[in-house]
């Protein structure tokens, strides 16, 4: 019987031959593939679960909330209520008042996400003005150059809500160092902390004009310690909005969500460390700790 000789490497093989090495390294690539992937399974799995362990932290206590000495605050929502526009809105547009302050703040909000997502900032006084202008088209407004200027400019005189200034006074007076940490462009912030007389109570006005990318990303929390030259664990962080809440802890600042709606928190992961229904609650709440 004549006996084929060995196949040497680079020798021609047969249909059967190639076949047969063909499934056998498919079957070795398939193991190779099924090792790693389960090798990264458990490895995303432990990844997850420590991720789910820390997002469920229980609330501080009272010695961690006790080393607070620096809070920072939100502005708009939370000392500044950009629905105050409502009575200018319904005076250019009567009836659209509500709808059009309504819908400017979504599209305002929106925007800085999605320019955050795309990396393309804009400052905060033109994605405002941008969602002022969506707002107008949807409703089917004309917003001619006066009145877009009107409304802008109501921006810069936003009112403060009645229990931010007693609030803010009572805590630096309790030796808090205290800031404005916001989305808001400087000339903004500046211009509505002094028309709302709260400027003398605040040792920083924090925003993210100066890297350039919006809440929630840690970038911008990260400003916060940084900028009041405080430890981490030693600044809070103060907000009316849920989202801004969980960005904040997220980052890892001990969180005090003012709750003047009597909102659900937001299905983030993150719960605040003390909820309130107003600033004037803050100061009691901290030194009974």
């Amino acid at each position: 019987m004549a006996v084929s000789p060995p196949v040497r490497d680079g020798a021609k093989t047969g249909p059967l031959q190639r076949g047969t090495n063909m499934r056998s390294q498919r079957r070795d690539f398939l193991k190779m593939v099924a090792i790693g992937g389960a090798s990264f399974g458990a490895l995303a799995s432990k990844t997850a679960a420590a991720e789910e362990a820390q997002r469920k932290r229980a609330p501080r206590g009272a010695a961690e909330l006790n080393k607070i000495k620096s809070l920072a605050f939100d502005a708009y929502g939370t000392l500044f209520d950009v629905h105050s526009v409502v009575s200018l809105g319904e005076q250019l547009f009567p009836g659209q008042g509500t709808a059009l302050s309504n819908t400017w703040r979504l599209k305002q909000l929106q925007y800085t996400w999605s320019r955050s997502l795309m990396g393309r900032y804009e400052n905060f006084w033109k994605v405002t003005e941008d969602g002022l202008v969506f707002a107008a088209k949807s409703l089917k407004l004309d917003l001619d150059a006066s009145k877009r200027k009107q409304l802008m400019d109501a921006y810069l005189s936003l009112t403060a809500f009645p229990d931010v200034a007693p609030g803010l006074e009572q805590l630096k007076s309790a030796g808090y160092k205290l800031a404005i940490l916001s989305n808001g462009e400087p000339r903004m912030l500046q211009a509505a902390a002094k028309s709302a007389g709260i400027d003398r109570f605040l040792a920083r006005i924090i925003s993210v004009d100066e890297i350039k990318i919006y809440k929630p990303s840690p970038r911008v929390y990260e400003l916060g310690p940084k900028r009041l030259q405080s430890p981490r664990e030693a600044t809070g962080f103060v907000s009316s909005n849920a989202w801004d809440v969980a960005g904040a802890a997220n980052f890892g600042l001990a969180t005090f969500w003012i709750n003047r709606g009597k909102q659900p928190m937001d299905e983030l992961g993150f719960a605040p460390d003390k909820e309130v229904d107003k600033i004037t609650d803050l100061p009691a709440l901290l030194k009974a700790v």
